[in-house]
Formats: C-alpha cells, sequence, structure tokens
C-alpha cells in the first residue's frame, strides 16, 4: 500500500520536500538523505519504511500518517522549538546541508541521544517515574490521541507494563477499546499481544469478545510477525491466519546439502537451544532480513550517480548496545552469509519455530542474555590464525555484567582512577599526546604500505567483498573470492560448543592496521570534544562523549577478551573505564531546572582528564601492536 503523497509533506529531520520513508517508531516521514543517516543507527534506533516501494500494514501506515500529521516530530525538537535554542545557535538540519557530518550529527543527536527530548524533572526514584509514566499509558491507550501516548513512551513509558491494579497490560485496554492504531503503536515498542491478564485473557480475546474483527486478526498477525516476515522473505507468501494456518515452511529447490551428517548435527544444535537463545537468534535473523529487504529498496529507488556512495551503505547490522559484543559480533557475521546459506538458515529457523511452539508464536521479550551466535565469534578466533585481518569490523560493547554486581565495578573503577591516571591535564596537555600519536603513526602507515605491497605481489586474488545484498535464495553458489569461511548453518555445519575458547587467554592481537585506523576515529572524536570545551558549548558534550565511546568500543573488541599481555590488558582498562568515565562526567554539564551546574569549570577539567586518560590508552595499545605484529 503507497501513502497519498501530498505537496506540503517535509521531511522531518531537514524539512527536504517529498520525503519518501517513514520512520515507523518514531512517527516520521524523512527524505532520501536523512534515511540513509537513519539505516545506520540500528533498528533499535529508527524503523525505516519506503513509503511506495514497501508492503505496510494498512492500519501500521495510517497509525504513522496520524502521528505525523498530529505533529509528532515536536516529541523529538521539543527543545529546538524554544526560542532560546535559536539565540544560542542550536538548529536542526536543512535541505542544504551535508549529510555527514551536518545532517548525520543532528539525527544521532536528536534520536540516539534524544538531545531534544522534553526532560521530566529529575527524582530520586527513576522506578517510580517509569511506573507513573506508565500507568498514564495504560489509561490514555484508550482514547485516541496517538501523539501524547508517544511522548509517554518517549520518556520511558513501558509498553509491556502490567498495571498492578487493574491486572492488564496497556494493550489489553486498547484491544478492548478497539483502539487499532494504539494497538498498532503498542506493538511498535514491544507490546506482545500474547500476554495475559490477571483473567487469563489475551487482548486478542478482548478484540473478539468487543466485535473488534479487524483489531483481532491484525493482532495475530503482530503475534506471528517475526516468522511471516521470513517466510515472506524466502518465498513471497504469508501464512493464512485466518484460517489456522499460522507457519509457511518454505523448500529449498536443491536440498542435497542439508542432508550431509555436518547439516544435521547444526540442526540438532539448532534444536537443542533454550526456548530464550532460540528467540534470540531468531530476532537477530530476521534483523538481518530487515536489512538485506531494505537494502534492496535502498538501491532500487536511488539516483545511484549522486546519493549511492560509500556513506550510505549498511553493510552489517549495527551495533546495539543493549546487546553484549558476543552477541552483536554474530549479528554483524550474519551479513557474510550468502544468499543460499541464509535461506538454509531462514528455514531452519522456521522449522524449529513451528516444532517449538506448535501454534503459539514467539513472544517479544527483550531481555539482554548471551546469544548462541557466539558460537561464530568462536569460529572467528580459529579464522583468525589463518586471515590476516578480520572479515568484518568489531564494533560491539565489551562491556561484562553477568559476573559483576555495581559494586565492584565501582571498586574496579576507583582502583583504575587512582593506578592509571596522571593527574590534571590541560587541553594543551592533551594536544601534547595526540602530536606525539600522530607521529607515532604516520611510521606505522610507511610499515603497512610496504606490507601491502608485498601482499599484493604474493596474492593475485583479492579479498571477498563482505557485504552483500544477495535477496534471492534460489543463487546456490557465492558470488565472492577469497577465503573460505566457517559457517555455522550450513557450509561446513559445524557449530562448536559454546564454552570452547572462553577459559584460555587468547595471545592474538589484531592487525596494527585496524588498530591505527580505530585509534583515528577516536582521536578525530575527542578533537570535537576538545573544540567543544574550548568554545564552552557544554550541550555539545554528551553526543560527543556518546561518538567517543563508540569509537573505544569499536577499538576494543578487536582485542581478544582474555588478552596474554599484562600491559594490554591494563591499556584496555584504562581505554574503557575512561570512555565511561568520560560519560558521566558530560552529563553532569548538562543544564538542569537552575542552569548550567554549579562549577561547570570543575567539569570540563574532568572532562578533559578522561579524553587524555583515553588517548594516553590509545596511543599505547598502537605501541603495542605495533611492536609485537613486527617482532
Amino acid at each position: 500500500m503507497s501513502k497519498r503523497l501530498r505537496s506540503s509533506d517535509l521531511c522531518a529531520d531537514c524539512s527536504g520536500p517529498d520525503p519518501s520513508w517513514a520512520s515507523v517508531n518514531r512517527g516520521t516521514f524523512i527524505c532520501d538523505e536523512c534515511c540513509s543517516v537513519h539505516r545506520s543507527l540500528g533498528r533499535h534506533i529508527s524503523q525505516v519504511r519506503h513509503l511506495k516501494h514497501t508492503p505496510w500494514p494498512p492500519t501500521l501506515l495510517q497509525m504513522v500518517e496520524t502521528l505525523y500529521n498530529n505533529g509528532a516530530n515536536s516529541i523529538w525538537e521539543h527543545s529546538l522549538l524554544d526560542p532560546a535554542s535559536i539565540m544560542s545557535g542550536r538548529r536542526k538540519a536543512n535541505p542544504q546541508d551535508k549529510v555527514h557530518p551536518n545532517k548525520a550529527e543532528f539525527i544521532r543527536a536528536k534520536y540516539q541521544m534524544l538531545a531534544f527530548v522534553h526532560r521530566l524533572p529529575c527524582r530520586d526514584d527513576d522506578s517510580v517515574t517509569a511506573k507513573d509514566l506508565s500507568k498514564q499509558l495504560h489509561s490514555s491507550v484508550r482514547t485516541g490521541n496517538l501523539e501524547t501516548c508517544l511522548r509517554l513512551l518517549s520518556l520511558g513509558a513501558q509498553a509491556n507494563f502490567f498495571h498492578p491494579e487493574k491486572g492488564s497490560t496497556p494493550l489489553h485496554v486498547a484491544s478492548k477499546a478497539g483502539q487499532i492504531l494504539q494497538a498498532e503503536l503498542l506493538a511498535v515498542y514491544g507490546a506482545d499481544p500474547g500476554t495475559q491478564d490477571s483473567s487469563g485473557k489475551t487482548p486478542v480475546d478482548y478484540a473478539r469478545q468487543g466485535g473488534h474483527h479487524e483489531l483481532a486478526e491484525r493482532l495475530v498477525e503482530i503475534q506471528y510477525e517475526l516468522t511471516d516476515r521470513l517466510a515472506f522473505y524466502l518465498c513471497g507468501r504469508k501464512p493464512d491466519h485466518r484460517n489456522g494456518q499460522h507457519f509457511i515452511i518454505p523448500q529449498m529447490a536443491d536440498s542435497s546439502l542439508d542432508l550431509s551428517e555436518l547439516a544435521k548435527a547444526a540442526k540438532k544444535k539448532l534444536q537443542s537451544l533454550s526456548n530464550h537463545l532460540f528467540e534470540e537468534l531468531a530476532m537477530d535473523v530476521y534483523d538481518e532480513v530487515d536489512r538485506r529487504e531494505t537494502d534492496a529498496v535502498w538501491l532500487a529507488t536511488q539516483n545511484h550517480s549522486t546519493l549511492v556512495t560509500e556513506t550510505t551503505v549498511v553493510p552489517f547490522l549495527p551495533v546495539n548496545p543493549e546487546y553484549s559484543s558476543t552477541r552483536n559480533q554474530g549479528r554483524q557475521k550474519l551479513a557474510r552469509f550468502n544468499a543460499h546459506e541464509f535461506a538454509t538458515l531462514v528455514i531452519d529457523i522456521l522449522s524449529d519455530a513451528k516444532r517449538r511452539q506448535q501454534g503459539s508464536p514467539l513472544s517479544s521479550s527483550k531481555d539482554n542474555v548471551e546469544l548462541i551466535l557466539k558460537t561464530v565469534s568462536n569460529q572467528h578466533s580459529i579464522e583468525s590464525q589463518d586471515n590476516d585481518q578480520p572479515d568484518y569490523d568489531s564494533v560491539a560493547s565489551d562491556e561484562d555484567t553477568d559476573l559483576e554486581t555495581k559494586a565492584s565495578r565501582a571498586n574496579r573503577q576507583k582502583s583504575l582512577d587512582s593506578d592509571l591516571s596522571d593527574g590534571p591535564v590541560t587541553v594543551q596537555e592533551y594536544m601534547e599526546v595526540k602530536n606525539a600519536l600522530v607521529a607515532s603513526e604516520a611510521k606505522i602507515q610507511q610499515l603497512m604500505k610496504a606490507s601491502r605491497l608485498e601482499k599484493q605481489n604474493s596474492t593475485p586474488e583479492s579479498d571477498y567483498d563482505n557485504t552483500p545484498n544477495d535477496t534471492e535464495p534460489e543463487d546456490t553458489g557465492s558470488s565472492r573470492k577469497g577465503r573460505q569461511r566457517s559457517m555455522v548453518w550450513p557450509g561446513d555445519g559445524s557449530v562448536p560448543d559454546i564454552t570452547e575458547a572462553h577459559g584460555v587467554p587468547s595471545p592474538v592481537l589484531p592487525s596494527t592496521e585496524d588498530v591505527i585506523r580505530k585509534t583515528e576515529q577516536i582521536t578525530k572524536n575527542i578533537q570535537e570534544l576538545l573544540r567543544a570545551a574550548q568554545e564552552n558549548k557544554h550541550d555539545s558534550y554528551t553526543p560527543c562523549s556518546e561518538r567517543i565511546h563508540v569509537a573505544v568500543t569499536e577499538m576494543a573488541t578487536l582485542f581478544p577478551k582474555k588478552p596474554k599481555s599484562d600491559t594490554v590488558r591494563t591499556s584496555l582498562r584504562l581505554l574503557t573505564s575512561s570512555a565511561y568515565r568520560l560519560q558521566s562526567e558530560c552529563r553532569k554539564a548538562l543544564p538542569g531546572d537552575s542552569g548550567l551546574p554549579t562549577d561547570v569549570q570543575l567539569v570540563t577539567q574532568q572532562v578533559i582528564q578522561c579524553a587524555y586518560d583515553i588517548a594516553k590508552a590509545a596511543k599505547q595499545l598502537v605501541t603495542i601492536t605495533t611492536k609485537e605484529n613486527s617482532s
């Protein structure tokens, strides 16, 4: 279904004319250029659909149109509407701005950092505030006021909140009232149509009981959205839920590969997963399907001579900071499956989903658990023995929260601060460190150029392209040359035990070239922060610190989880702890109800100190890897 475009429609982010994409969970329409930034943020930030070339459930499109027409964009740009923002120089992007960095920085601040969203007064107990917001959402969904509910969700209301006194969730209330657009909005934010209330009834039950048949049918579709999307990706058909058909299991044209013992072993491993781990895997494959399909629409609708550049490509799933580093790495590995391999994995998941559920849909739980795709990460440690460089960028958070309490992390933080910090530094002192780092990098670049020339002389074939956009499952061969990759499903069919390679420290360090590339990104981001400090742009601290944190985690995940070298471990601890400390200090610079913090200069001094420690740790890691890789 295509949207009825109006000449008055403008891009929510830059006010450009004729937006052709929608951000479903933000309730906005966006132009091609801004959409390229949204896609790089990941579905946990923005869920994009093309308004004409992507199939839409009618009521979902109606929900987005209603939000857009009723000013949902003002939720995300609340503080920009304040005249004081204009006086301070804060403004939204405009159509003439460059995508990078102008539009990209604004969009990240708007949706990822939520820099312009209305802030509630701080309270001692955040959980009470979230509970109050969720109770308001519980009451509001009985009306048709979508933008009010979106505002509550943006502030932290929970779509799956179970009201202790009412004994129901917001989706129960919306279904009972026949509010189909509210049900769509809640589902986008994770509401589960299969949840039972205190009477044992689901939202589907209430919709049918109230005679809201269209809503009831739509809720059933939402229940099976994950498996429906996977099936549609392979065969272009969806199950007939109205007549009790809830699964379609496509068949490969050539299924001979599935008869091998290794393939059978892989399927057995899949079947042995707990329901929760299986669900995590299925959701990640769903996200990869969305990435591949959106890529196909993107490439088909762009002016290739002007818009399709390296900066608009999304080669693998962007990092979701709520997931572990292992899960993020596994999600990125999915992009390396060719069409036949990925189709086989999808079919295996559909088959096992049907076996497990026996008519009961996958739930939409978002709990953060270790995913079985850690096995792919284990395989990567085997690949790295044969490959000079990784096949993808590991850009995931390396923070381990499973075995550490908040108290132990705090103690470790305090210890790191006292042991590894050199005391207060100035901007000038930091720049001295940066200059020394640049000088070191220049020498290393010369070594790398010589190394690359040597590789070109000895290796006639280039590495395979690791950014596939395959969408046709009938393609049974790989179109890429180069190294043979280890696959979980199918390929050689092997799935190593998830406990492998986790108990022994790994001596393998990343290539010097990779470490330098990440260090350059860290340095660039720190320079932006220092410029903001010099110009007293305190509201820029938090966005800058977020970019530094992302760059730091990208660099940290290049290294083994348990490095053999004490020096590497110490430098990594300084790098990551300083990045977390930087985020905390930068938040203190945000204006409160009474204006700026009491001592901005002290906050700035701490911010510069953290930046110094990050730069120092990055330099140490460059030096270490250079020395080790050249020996």
